[in-house]
This record gives C-alpha cells, sequence and structure tokens, in this order.
C-alpha cells in the first residue's frame, strides 16, 4: 500500500488541508475579523448541534460504554490539578494549566475521529465530548472563582457565596450548544421513534457541513495567533497536552480493560491540539491571554506530526481498532 492510500494518510490530509486553507484565507484576509465571530456562531449555535442531535438520536442508554468517561476524566483532573499545584493557586496558573488538558474534540476531533474510524467511532467520541465541557468547564471555573475570591477578600472587597457561583457554572455548562443537543438526542432515542425524513435530511446536510467550515475557522484563528516571546512556556503546555495527556489516558484506559476502537479513539482525543474554550476563559479572568493564545496555535502546528505519531502507535499497539 503506497502512502497516499494509507488510511492515517487518507484521513489526516482532508483536515490538515483544510486548516492550511483557513490559515491562508486568514493570512490574505480572505476572512476577516468581521466574519470570524460570526462564522462561529454558525458552527457552534447551529452545525454542531445539528450534528450532535442526528448523531446521538439513534444511540440507545444501553448501548453506551461509560468506561471510556471513568478512564479519562480522572487522568484528564489528576493533570490539571498537578499543574495548577506545581505552578501556585493563581488564575494564570489556573488557566495555563487548563489549556494543558482542554482538547480541541469538537473542531477537530469529531471529523478527525470519523475519517480515521468510520461512524462506529462517533459513539466513544460524542460520550467524551458530552461530558468533557461539562466537566472542565465547571471545575476550571469553580476553582477560578475561588482564586478570584481569594483576591477580592485579600483586597477587603465583599463576594458573592461559593454556592451561587456554582449554580451558575452548572447551569451555563448544561444549556450550552454541545452538551444540551447531545442529551435532548439521547433522550429522542430512547422513544424508539426514527427521526422523521424531513427533519432528519436537514440535520444531515448541516451535520456535514461542520466539519468543513470548523477546520477552516482553526486555520484562520491560527493565522492571527501571535507567537512571539511565549515560545518556551507555549512549547511546554502542547508537549503537556498533545503528548503526555494520550500516554497516560491510554495507560488509564488499558488499566481499565479499554480494548480495541474505544481506546484509540480516548487517545486520539487526548492527543488533540488545545480547545478554543481555554481563550474565553483567559479572556473571562483576565489573565495569561498571549500564552494561551500561543499556546493553542502551536499545540495545533504541532498536532500536524504528534497526531501522526499517535495514530501510528495506535494502529501497531491496538490493530484491533482497526
Amino acid at each position: 500500500m503506497n502512502l497516499a492510500q494509507h488510511p492515517l494518510f487518507v484521513s489526516l490530509t482532508p483536515v490538515f488541508l483544510l486548516i492550511a486553507l483557513g490559515y491562508l484565507a486568514g493570512r490574505r484576509d480572505w476572512i476577516r475579523d468581521t466574519a470570524v465571530k460570526d462564522l462561529s456562531n454558525l458552527v457552534f449555535l447551529i452545525l454542531i448541534p445539528s450534528l450532535l442531535f442526528r448523531t446521538m438520536a439513534s444511540v440507545h442508554l444501553e448501548e453506551l460504554d461509560l468506561r471510556p468517561v471513568l478512564a479519562y476524566f480522572p487522568v484528564v483532573l489528576l493533570v490539571f490539578f498537578t499543574a495548577v499545584a506545581w505552578r501556585g493557586f493563581s488564575r494564570e496558573s489556573v488557566v495555563v494549566a487548563m489549556a494543558g488538558v482542554f482538547s480541541n474534540m469538537v473542531m477537530i476531533g469529531i471529523t478527525l475521529a470519523e475519517l480515521a474510524y468510520g461512524k462506529p467511532a462517533l459513539v466513544t467520541m460524542l460520550t467524551l465530548v458530552s461530558v468533557h465541557a461539562f466537566i472542565l468547564l465547571s471545575v476550571g471555573s469553580v476553582v477560578l472563582e475561588l482564586v478570584v475570591t481569594r483576591e477580592a477578600r485579600e483586597r477587603g472587597e465583599t463576594t458573592p457565596p461559593l454556592w451561587a457561583t456554582l449554580g451558575s457554572v452548572i447551569k451555563g455548562t448544561v444549556i450550552h450548544p454541545i452538551p444540551l443537543p447531545i442529551l435532548c438526542g439521547l433522550l429522542y432515542a430512547q422513544t424508539g421513534w426514527a427521526l422523521p425524513v424531513v427533519v432528519d435530511k436537514p440535520l444531515q446536510l448541516l451535520g456535514s457541513a461542520f466539519g468543513p467550515i470548523a477546520l477552516v475557522l482553526v486555520g484562520v484563528s491560527l493565522a492571527r495567533t501571535p507567537l512571539a516571546g511565549h515560545w518556551r512556556p507555549a512549547l511546554g503546555v502542547s508537549l503537556v497536552k498533545n503528548l503526555l495527556l494520550p500516554l497516560l489516558v491510554g495507560l488509564s484506559a488499558w488499566g481499565l480493560g479499554i480494548t480495541g476502537l474505544p481506546l484509540t479513539v480516548m487517545v486520539v482525543a487526548a492527543a488533540l491540539p488545545v480547545g478554543a474554550n481555554v481563550f474565553l476563559f483567559a479572556q473571562r479572568y483576565d489573565t495569561a491571554q498571549a500564552l494561551t493564545t500561543a499556546s493553542m496555535g502551536l499545540s495545533t502546528g504541532l498536532a500536524l506530526f504528534t497526531l501522526s505519531v499517535v495514530m501510528t502507535a495506535m494502529a501497531w499497539l491496538n490493530p484491533l481498532a482497526g
């Protein structure tokens, strides 16, 4: 089999060609800053919910394997809190630690999983996606609010009770364009009804548009990512995210007896570059914005090589996934 026909090459090449096209469009100003927000809204508010709802609307709860969740997130949280402890309890340390564990599962992971391993891989990927944002955004928000509360108390200011902050965080992460359509799709699937054709076809068309547009937007964002002055710390974050995390997740999954396609999808999910939600954290809490953006850009660029290494290693170590 020549290189052009190799499954890894066939699955990765479209992903990175679309990212490269977006990078070119961003550098040439074919897609300007004023349009990026509108395209992002299109992806997150229409295309992603359509894909997620349609995919999960045919999945029955008894078919779900929750072991990937039990193997994935304890490792992620361990790495997160270790990084916070290592850097010190501050806004910057929390945001940078989040960058080291928050994968770009939606804009890159879903498309890559389907291209590389087919639709069966989406069940495991979407199982992780359904709680990925909820768990990490909730934990990150609570820890950051604790930091903010401590800072305010040190300045002698009054602060709202923690339970009120926690309630607001949970509400915001459930009523969100990623977890909500997944939960709604799962609930619909339990009725046993098939989606009517007049509903299913538009959802299929919208879901098909998600992958290309999302990957082009990743490239546009990459074109606007400043790296100057942040190479070394961004490289450290990227190596933790792209290589260390998938290694630890793989060991955790293996320890729980997970094999075959679910194991491979979990490791690939952990090896994905830093997700955009981390920058939203940095922006909201006004800290480490330049370093976070640099880490996102560098980890995405390195993913050209690191994802290839991880996927090749998994094809060799875990042939049952093929």
